[in-house]
This record gives structure tokens, C-alpha cells and sequence, in this order.
């Protein structure tokens, strides 16, 4: 799911947390992640959301796992109806798979999404699980303003474009480049592999994270809205640093 730019229907085979789905590759022009690392990524599958007209979608986003129980991602996953953000799940039933690089394996673990929180100001929601997960470390929380030219990575479940998306099977990344700082949000540009490597359908709620080294990590945002993918242009990201007081709480 993108904000603004909300991809198809996903058919149910594909959005089955443990089953098998549609070869392709995610955030594009991206790179396949390694077996086990960057664990706290989460896959968000929502089977059954109630559309205008009666009827019934699936979808897909991205996350990322920022306390036992918690999971950080766009606002904009969890909507109703009418378009409009929510505090609850919308969908029949939502699962985040945690920890499992490639989704046809079985590392990791499936919960289910009991409850959620939407930040007042910013593109961001937080989602209960059912479970509490231990064995996984999450992703730290920056305090740090996002700084222009500063080099962040991005992982996500995506389609690799915005041309029939569908969510994919294994986990992929890239590098984008900081291009503006606003109040609520951060304008991110390609880096690496390519100029136009990019979040896209399916990566909505995707980490945008510092690594200063193997296995540290530091949640800077998470992917909102942009262009049809892959582009060269300015991707928009929500900022967590200037809402920590609102996430500890709402978590508590």
C-alpha cells in the first residue's frame, strides 16, 4: 500500500503469511537482504478490507518491529472504508510476520494485529500483536533530526513497481539519500544500487534506518508516499524523532 498511490487488489494466494506468492522483487531496483539479518522488518498482510462498495480487499505493508509488542508503520495501512485513518484494524484479519527474511521459510514469527494507534500529526501508526517477542532485538529509536545528504537504508515486502504490483517473498533494501527535512516529514531521493532505487506499492510503513555498523540500526522514518516507482524523484518518508513522546506513550 502507498499513500495517495494505492496499488490493486492482492489476490489471496499472495497474501498469505506462510504461503507461497508471486516471485518478483521488492523496493526497486533494490537488493535481496541476507537470510537473518535486519529482524525486525515486518510483512503486515491484511485480508479483507471493507471497501466502498461493500465488498472486500486485501492488502499489504511494511514495518518494523520497535518494542516486544509493537510494530511501527504508515498510518495510512490502517484505513477504513472511507478513506479515512483508524484506531483499530480494518481488515477481517491483519498478520505481521516478524523475523523471516524470506516468507516462504519458516524462521521468525506470525502474529495477529489486536489494536493500533495513529500518531495526531505525522504519517505514522503503531500496532499491537498478539505475542510478545523476545528473541528479536528492535530497532532503536532515533532522537536525532534527519540531516540533508545524510545516507539512510530502506527494507520493505514491495512490488518492485508501481506497473501490477504485488507484495513478494523475500525482503529487499536499498539506500536513499536525505533531500529536505520538514516538520512532519523527510524528502528521500535514490542512492544505492541506483539513482531511482525505491519504495513501492507494499513498502508503506517500511524502516528508513542509520547503520553505523553490522546489526546497529536506528529508525530515522518510514515510508509514506511518492511517485509511481521506480523514479529519480523525491520520495516522502514520516519522521518518528519529533513524535518519541507520543510513541513511549502510546506503547504504555
Amino acid at each position: 500500500m502507498r499513500f495517495r498511490r494505492l496499488a490493486a487488489p492482492v489476490v489471496a494466494a499472495v497474501l498469505l503469511a506462510i504461503g507461497s506468492a508471486v516471485p518478483a522483487n521488492a523496493i526497486a531496483n533494490g537488493q535481496e537482504v541476507p537470510i537473518g539479518r535486519y529482524r525486525f522488518s515486518v510483512k503486515l498482510t491484511m485480508t479483507g478490507i471493507p471497501t466502498p462498495d461493500g465488498g472486500r480487499r486485501n492488502s499489504a505493508c511494511s514495518g518494523a518491529l520497535i518494542a516486544p509488542q509493537w510494530v511501527i508503520t504508515a498510518g495510512h495501512c490502517f484505513r477504513d472504508a472511507n478513506g479515512n485513518r483508524v484506531e483499530r484494524p480494518v481488515a477481517d484479519l491483519t498478520t505481521a510476520t516478524v523475523g523471516r527474511t524470506d516468507l516462504n521459510g519458516t524462521g521468525g514469527y506470525v502474529a495477529t494485529v489486536i489494536a493500533v494507534r495513529q500518531s495526531p500529526t505525522n504519517d505514522v501508526a503503531l500496532a499491537k500483536i498478539d505475542r510478545v517477542i523476545t528473541d528479536i532485538a528492535p530497532i532503536r529509536l532515533t532522537t536525532a533530526v534527519p540531516r540533508v545528504a545524510e545516507v539512510v537504508r530502506v527494507t520493505g515486502y514491495g512490488s518492485t513497481t508501481s506497473a501490477n504490483p504485488a507484495p513478494v517473498t523475500r525482503l529487499r533494501m536499498g539506500q536513499m539519500k536525505v533531500a529536505a527535512v520538514t516538520t512532519t516529514t523527510v524528502g528521500m531521493t535514490g542512492w544505492r544500487p541506483a539513482a531511482d532505487t525505491t519504495p513501492c506499492p507494499y513498502d508503506s510503513g517500511g524502516p528508513y534506518f542509520r547503520e553505523r555498523y553490522k546489526g546497529w540500526a536506528e529508525l530515522v522514518a518510514v515510508v509514506s508516499t511518492g511517485p509511481s516507482c521506480p523514479h529519480t524523484q523525491v520520495e516522502t518518508a514520516a519522521r518518528i524523532d519529533n513524535i518519541l513522546p507520543w510513541i513511549r506513550g502510546a506503547m504504555a
